[in-house]
């Protein structure tokens, strides 16, 4: 999948010659400390940011030749929730699914009962948990997640946890930059320094 990629923040040379693979139905947790590259490294896989060197690939071809068709492989959860506090918890959801689907994936996270409140009012993780609903609604088989569980509690995180093993089950992979454990069984770390 990566081969070589290097690149900058700013005018910093953040990483550089990595080299990883993860096959269908896996997963990758990116660690290390604050400022280490795991978010930069996750907006390049992404097609966000352009490697300095180095090549990505996906079933062979490269990926980043054709952004578009990139950005159909690939469901990105940043750290930052992208919610529209003005819409209601369901109407954040009408752009990543159809109506008939959205009932489903705040099953999924636990905010079906929530479905017409206004975003505005949800507390901090249960915006992150409107987030990470999105997956649910994805067909994309490239799951990139930068903190996925940040304000979370416990049962949110194990919801969470059916959502990625769903998900790999279906032959789908996750790359994950964290500093908590996630529930990702057999994930393999990636650190960066």
């Amino acid at each position: 999948m990566a081969d070589g990629l290097a690149a900058f923040r700013g005018e910093r040379l953040v990483f550089e010659r990595l080299r990883f693979a993860v096959p269908p139905g896996g997963a990758m947790l990116l660690v290390g400390p604050n400022g280490s590259g795991k978010s930069t490294l996750l907006r390049l896989l992404a097609g966000l940011v352009r490697p300095i060197a180095g090549t990505l690939r996906w079933n062979g071809e490269d990926s980043l030749a054709d952004l578009p068709l990139h950005a159909t492989r690939v469901a990105y959860v940043g750290h930052q929730d992208a919610i529209k506090p003005g819409l209601s918890v369901a109407e954040n959801l009408r752009f990543w699914g159809a109506a008939d689907a959205i009932a489903g994936a705040l099953a999924a996270v636990d905010l079906a009962r929530l479905a017409d409140l206004p975003a505005r009012m949800l507390s901090a993780g249960q915006k992150r948990r409107l987030a990470l609903s999105r997956l649910a609604l994805s067909e994309a088989p490239i799951w990139l997640l930068d903190e996925p569980t940040l304000g979370l509690d416990v049962n949110a995180v194990a919801r969470f946890g059916l959502l990625l093993a769903g998900h790999r089950d279906r032959g789908g992979l996750v790359i994950a930059a964290t500093h908590l454990p996630l529930p990702l069984p057999g994930a393999v770390e990636f650190a960066l320094a």
